[in-house]
């Protein structure tokens, strides 16, 4: 096996941060070999701090291109429903093709600001008419194309939609290019499994939509289709993110969402129960309990309004998270961290409210440690650390970059995360490759011309 070196005057190793850290990368795009206390040989030389790169467990790649549309006031009270319906109306017309250049611009987006990795919770399986195309696996191709045009490592999820609310009521008219009965869902994640077989880049997992989506029945038949597909495979919840989905749960079975679910499903390692914003005291210590992973996403929950995730109490029982971008209205780890801590401060009045003060009093780097670590095991893919067997998915910080400047490493993590808005992540590195030298993506001009053209086809 050919090894390629990079050596690193400071980079964050699962114990923390060391000095002069020698990486040897293998041919399949792994971490061979992680040596501190190194000299540095004829190994190239990291022009910053060298941290892993950061897994985003949740996408909708596609809103991306209607990220600022649903920012006008309606006639009535605006909440996360009438934000779907506008999602619907913009979904009447988007092809593959656009799918696939918007795919691609998020993607580079993504790269640049310090994601390596996405969890791609994907719900666009047909036609605007609602007929599946030729390929029923169109859509998620578009989505798989994307990632290897830019090095952005990838867990397709497809998701299972069925219904348009508890109990198996009819989908509405603006869900209709979603839906697959237990069946042809299978096809279409056998289809994937195919493509992406073999390639360490790429991991498959499914994701039932939310228990409006489906009815047991539905959800158990796809949890046994996986299985004899992929067995282990990560499974994606959207869960609790609204008070009148927390309503018409009970009204449908008499318990709350994250409560069905935890009294009705092998909720464990493999799953990620994506928002879960809405929980009661036993509901957060039990899914703390669980080892699933909450997958949080401030920026689009603020966005959205759905409510303020419970961290502190989530946390104190051990609880794992990651975050993700979702809707896109913001594609930058910084600012998911930075929220994930600011929302429990506004709504508590106290700061510093993530930390631990026993351990790690540095909020900083109890949040991208832990975004890292909970990220990675949504995924499914060895990744979020600096250690032999993962990906060698790392970041070089920008040492000129004002909020890093003068810091000493246990004060970094807490600079990027705080203090500023310039993008610290000078160069990235995805599976062995770099995908970003210098603030710059290869393909950056072509991927953008190409989303320009769809959104004027898109907006004519």
């Amino acid at each position: 096996m050919t090894e390629r070196l990079l050596f690193a005057e400071r980079a964050l190793l699962p114990d923390g941060w060391s000095r002069d850290v020698l990486i040897a990368i293998g041919a399949d795009g792994g971490l061979a070999s992680v040596t501190p206390g190194a000299a540095a040989g004829a190994a190239a030389h990291a022009e910053g701090p060298v941290v892993p790169g950061v897994p985003n467990l949740h996408s909708h790649a596609f809103q991306r291109a209607m990220a600022g549309l649903a920012e006008r006031a309606g006639p009535g009270d605006d909440s996360f429903w009438t934000w779907r319906e506008v999602m619907y109306e913009f979904l009447r017309r988007l092809t593959p093709d656009q799918a696939g250049a918007v795919a691609a611009q998020l993607y580079v987006e993504m790269l640049k600001a310090g994601y390596t990795a996405v969890g791609e919770f994907h719900y666009l399986h047909h036609a605007p008419d609602g007929k599946p195309y030729g390929d029923l696996a169109e859509m998620s191709r578009q989505v798989l194309a994307a990632a290897r045009r830019t090095g952005m490592g990838l867990t397709h999820l497809p998701v299972l939609y069925g219904f348009g609310g508890f109990g198996g009521q009819a989908a509405g008219e603006g869900q209709r290019r979603f839906l697959n009965d237990p069946e042809r869902f299978l096809r279409l994640v056998e289809a994937v499994r195919d493509e992406v077989r073999g390639d360490p880049q790429f991991g498959l997992g499914i994701a039932p939509h939310s228990l409006r989506a489906v009815t047991p029945e539905t959800l158990s038949a796809a949890l046994a289709g996986l299985e004899a597909l992929e067995t282990g495979a990560p499974l994606h919840i959207h869960v609790a993110e609204q008070q009148k989905e927390v309503r018409d749960c009970i009204e449908w079975s008499g318990q709350r969402p994250v409560e069905w679910l935890l009294g009705n499903v092998d909720l464990g390692p493999r799953w990620c129960l994506v928002h879960a914003t809405h929980m009661t005291e036993q509901e957060t210590a039990s899914l703390a309990g669980s080892g699933a992973v909450a997958g949080l996403c401030p920026t689009t929950e603020a966005n959205l309004g759905d409510g303020v995730f419970p961290a502190p109490a989530y946390l104190a029982g051990g609880g794992a998270y990651g975050i993700g971008s979702d809707s896109h209205i913001s594609v930058s780890p910084i600012e998911e961290l930075r929220w994930l801590e600011y929302g429990q401060r506004l709504t508590q009045r106290r700061r510093n409210l993530l930390a631990r003060g026993d351990t790690e009093p540095s909020v900083g780097a109890v949040l991208y440690q832990g975004a890292l670590a909970g990220g990675a095991q949504a995924l499914g893919r060895p990744l979020g650390e600096l250690t032999p067997g993962c990906r060698a998915d790392l970041l070089v910080l920008d040492v000129d970059c004002p909020a890093l400047v003068g810091k000493p490493d246990d004060r970094l993590l807490d600079a990027m995360i705080f203090a500023g808005n310039d993008n610290p992540v000078r160069d990235v590195m995805v599976g062995g490759r770099w995908v970003v030298r210098e603030r710059h993506h290869a393909e950056e001009a072509a991927v953008l011309a190409a989303y320009k053209a769809a959104l004027a086809e898109l907006t004519a």
